[in-house]
């Protein structure tokens, strides 16, 4: 792969080390309509520059080509698949799915398993409109646990069908959750941007094991 240019943050520099900052209390849930919810917390992972450049440099990111209108094409990002017996890159990616697992266990109903990482290199990546059903029935409900690294990039949401989006700002750090029918009755997509944006990794975690 191409090495992504990185420039750490004067604004999220620790000596600690990186941590994760409470749930309870701190989590904004936006009720959508249909059975569908989001979960926003800015900033929850603090020291978020380290595990950044871990992801960066420690990931083996591979690239993807994909059939569309009958033509192979680029996807237009870098991924990699953690399913639920390979280590994850740091441990804090470890401790933030015990800390979700926990926090949602009653509307989970399982502990989050996997990890799906996307890298983001510049602002011509991005993901199309889509809604989350690995490893699912078009008939079931899911929750997809994302925390992002790196470079601010709008997560826009709308309703299947047809309606106005929503906008939600992920930062370096920053948590979004979406659950109960969001999968089913909500797409959703990271758009293009000409605007210059450096890296950023988006960690999906999700409740079930696909190999």
């Amino acid at each position: 792969m191409t090495q992504a240019a990185y420039q750490p943050s004067m604004l999220d520099l620790t000596d600690a080390g990186p941590s994760l900052g409470p749930l309870p209390g701190e989590l904004r849930r936006h009720e959508l309509g249909r059975g569908a919810w989001v979960d926003h917390l800015p900033g929850w992972v603090r020291g978020s520059d380290q595990v950044l450049d871990t992801l960066l440099r420690e990931v083996p990111w591979r690239a993807e080509r994909r059939t569309m209108y009958d033509a192979e094409v680029d996807v237009p990002r870098l991924l990699c698949w953690y399913d639920g017996d390979r280590q994850l890159p740091h441990p804090l990616l470890t401790a933030a799915r015990t800390a979700l697992s926990r926090h949602y266990a009653g509307e989970l109903g399982e502990p989050f398993v996997t990890a799906g990482m996307c890298l983001y290199r510049t602002g011509r990546d991005s993901v199309a409109w889509h809604g989350d059903t690995i490893g699912r029935s078009a008939h079931s409900d899911t929750m997809v646990a994302i925390v992002s690294f790196g470079s601010p990039r709008p997560l826009l949401l709308r309703p299947r069908g047809g309606g106005d989006s929503l906008r939600f700002p992920l930062g370096h750090g920053d948590l979004i959750v979406m659950g109960g029918s969001c999968q089913r009755t909500w797409e959703h997509a990271i758009p293009k941007t000409a605007r210059p944006v450096g890296p950023r990794v988006s960690v999906q975690f999700r409740p079930i094991n696909v190999a």
